[in-house]
């Protein structure tokens, strides 16, 4: 299985791993902390003091209590009005929504056992298969090199066995749009027996009973896909809730890998549908392999944003853009967009970071390194009232030429 192993990692997490820890503040003070990066150049600005930055909640100005400065986990400076503790411990979350173990995945576990994860800090791990927490005496009784050896050995075995089903049936359609493709404009290269008679058991016969059962399998096996890539709504609400009252600064990297599906191409499509204007069960076969392929977000992505922004929660959504292996007779066309757009809004509505490349290396270590360093700022909300809405803050400062990249808000509960 692919897709749905997410929610099944985000579910396992609730319910297995942890127990809730939930704080009460004082009745009458709201003390709210914001994540905030800023970025000048691609670089990270340090030197800003409390003078600089300016907090909005929905349009009103706030008055700044303090703000630290914040490297990994040590507090470098403070500049107070008023005293605060900030838990600054770390807890990182990998998911591996990945089809294909690869060389550049192994560096990208050993970048981060050897040169990020410290003594203190908590790692949970969600392959396709299953889901793991590292035990804190392991980094002090093992050596990191075994630590990573370990975890990817994991991936390696998890990955080729939770994603059999998912690459199963993304052979199966290959080989059906294939033989689809030959029984359209003729064999070429490749036999549509060839394609299909280990696997299915075809009428022979004419050529409009053979397009119509093959359109029957295809579609058949695209629902199948569908129902492995559903992303639960509730689930996912679960998850962040659970994050809302775990301490400490919370990290999410999403490794999510670029996904294809075979299939004939339009223009070819187009024409046949035109000169058999006189088979409408064909004709309809081919209208709802178009909607098949259309793939909408199946959750909402504004509640998810909130959610997840209200946690504190930093998501990074690494995207593996692995080019597709061509393949003679069917054009393989990208259909990870549902995917995509969703967690880069949601990654940017938490402060966190999105970017895509083929070395998933490169994306782990960029999205560690511009994560590291971070102010903490501190307000208390101007006539709080409890009433359940969602408070949206924007952070400026008095450089208009920086990036400045923070959470989207919170829930007055």
């Amino acid at each position: 299985m692919k897709k749905i192993i997410l929610v099944y990692g985000l579910l396992f997490f609730c319910l297995s791993l942890f127990s809730q820890q939930i704080f009460k503040e004082e009745a009458l003070v709201i003390n709210v902390e914001v994540p905030v990066r800023v970025f000048k150049d691609g670089q990270f600005v340090e030197k800003l003091t409390i003078d600089d930055f300016q907090v909005f909640e929905n349009g009103i100005l706030q008055k700044i209590d303090a703000v630290y400065l914040v490297k990994k986990r040590a507090i470098e400076r403070s500049d107070e009005k008023k005293r605060f503790l900030p838990q600054t411990s770390r807890n990182f979350f990998l998911f591996f929504e990945i089809s294909d173990y690869t060389r550049r995945l192994g560096e990208a576990v050993d970048y981060f056992i050897n040169n990020v994860l410290l003594p203190g800090d908590g790692l949970f791990v969600s392959s396709p298969l299953k889901s793991y927490k590292l035990k804190e005496i392991v980094l002090e009784s093992r050596s990191k090199e075994a630590i990573a050896a370990e975890l990817k050995k994991l991936l390696r075995k998890d990955i080729l066995a939770g994603s059999s089903e998912y690459n199963s049936i993304i052979r199966d359609i290959t080989q059906i749009t294939r033989a689809l493709h030959s029984e359209i404009v003729g064999p070429g290269e490749y036999k549509s027996d060839e394609a299909t008679s280990s696997l299915y058991d075809l009428k022979t016969g004419a050529e409009e009973d053979k397009i119509d059962e093959l359109l029957m399998l295809l579609a058949g096996n695209m629902s199948k896909l569908e129902t492995l890539r559903d992303v639960d709504q509730l689930q996912l609400l679960d998850f962040a809730k659970f994050l809302k009252y775990k301490q400490g600064q919370k990290y999410v990297f999403l490794f999510y890998q670029r996904e294809f599906l075979p299939q004939i191409d339009p223009k070819i499509m187009g024409l046949y549908s035109g000169e058999h204007q006189d088979r409408p069960n064909i004709l309809m076969g081919f209208s709802d392999l178009y909607d098949l392929l259309k793939r909408d977000i199946s959750f909402d992505v504004d509640i998810i944003k909130q959610a997840y922004a209200d946690a504190s929660v930093s998501i990074h959504f690494l995207f593996i853009s692995t080019p597709s292996e061509p393949i003679y007779g069917i054009s393989m066309q990208e259909q990870s967009e549902d995917i995509y757009q969703a967690f880069r809004e949601i990654a940017r509505a938490t402060g966190g970071f999105s970017d895509s490349s083929a070395n998933p290396a490169y994306l782990f270590k960029n999205a560690l390194q511009a994560s590291e360093d971070y102010y903490l700022l501190y307000y208390s909300p101007k006539g709080y009232t409890s009433d359940e809405k969602f408070k949206e803050i924007q952070v400026r400062v008095k450089d208009k030429d920086c990036k400045i990249i923070h959470r989207l808000g919170y829930f007055a509960n």
